[in-house]
């Protein structure tokens, strides 16, 4: 799993990839044939046999990865929405097999994230394999969040919404084992990049503040909450056999170039094939907006997909700057690499 960090690490290579979006915020019926130089895109307006419903969205994210590598197949299920009602009904409707999945990855401690997670092994777990993991970036993923009720009164705290965490003892009930990956974890097929470096202009962004585990820290003997830096966002990678690395970031709040910048460094390759998920942009000022696509011409991915949190700015910046890179997603879209 973690590798040594006295030793390189060997990144896993795929011949394809295909990620397929189960749970977004937008869904589009009639929605035009798409193309790309660089990926097949399919889109799903109508679900084949399924006229009289429709797949459901939610504030969220949640993806179905499926790779190839000499035959062999494996699958994971990225991040899980916000609820188990909208991933449970779309992950039906996309006829996707529980039984087919290698293992589940969390990105983040978001609910966004994780809030369909408990619902989603309730529901599949008995279709599963009976040996499952949870691939999470840290142990934060399991400690608790609070949300700002509201903003604050002058000079004054604000109020504090609590906002959970991921259930560990249910999951373990289950029988799926929390894995946590510190450091860059060679999966069947992905890798996680473990911590990510913050080392550009990027801001760890998110709003959230944490229930630190720290009991000797001054801030929790004076019951206090600390402020949420996110170690435990991790990113998921696959290397593409002849295209280069596909980098994953669910929300982005360590940065989206920090993001892609630690996994071109873990997998020590410079070509990067694909940038995809939330990048954490939609309250961002513009200026911040162009210096983040400044990076990513620098980086030359040949495809761009911004989902969920990215924000329409960034996508009508992208539009205008680097519109032969910019690839759109909507519920059930499958996006393809290496064929």
């Amino acid at each position: 799993m973690s590798h040594d960090k006295h030793t390189p690490f060997e990144a896993p290579v795929v011949d394809h990839l295909a990620v397929r979006v189960v749970v977004d915020s937008h869904h589009e019926l009639f929605l035009p044939k798409a193309s790309h130089p660089h990926a097949n895109i399919e889109h799903v307006g109508v679900v084949a046999g399924q006229h009289m419903t429709t797949l459901a969205g939610e504030w969220g994210l949640s993806l179905h990865l499926e790779s190839m590598a000499g035959g062999h197949r494996a699958e994971y299920v990225l991040d899980f929405g916000y609820t188990p009602e909208i991933i449970n009904r779309n992950f039906g409707l996309l006829n996707i097999d529980p039984a087919r999945l290698s293992g589940l990855i969390l990105s983040h401690g978001h609910r966004d994230h994780y809030g369909g997670l408990e619902g989603f092994v309730d529901r599949y777990r008995s279709e599963m394999v009976d040996d499952m993991s949870l691939y999470v970036g840290a142990e934060e993923a399991f400690h608790v969040r609070w949300l700002p009720a509201g903003p604050p009164k002058p000079g004054e705290k604000p109020d504090m919404l609590y906002w959970g965490a991921p259930n560990r003892e249910s999951l373990v009930a289950q029988a799926v084992a929390p894995v946590c990956c510190n450091g860059p974890s060679a999966l069947d097929g992905p890798f996680t990049t473990g911590y990510i470096e913050r080392d550009t202009f990027e801001e760890v962004t998110g709003g959230t503040m944490l229930e630190s585990q720290d009991h000797f820290s001054e801030a929790e003997r004076r019951g206090e909450l600390v402020f949420d830096s996110h170690p435990e966002e991790h990113a998921t990678c696959y290397l593409v056999r002849g295209r280069g690395l596909v980098v994953i970031s669910s929300c982005g709040h360590s940065g989206i170039v920090n993001s892609v910048r630690t996994a071109m460094s873990i997998a020590g390759t410079d070509r990067l094939h694909a940038v995809i998920g939330g990048f954490h942009l939609g309250l961002a000022k513009p200026e911040y907006i162009e210096f983040t696509i400044d990076e990513l011409q620098k980086l030359q991915p040949d495809v761009v997909v911004p989902m969920h949190c990215t924000g329409e700015p960034f996508i009508e910046s992208m539009r205008r700057r680097m519109p032969e890179q910019l690839v759109r997603s909507y519920l059930g879209t499958r996006i393809t690499f290496g064929v």
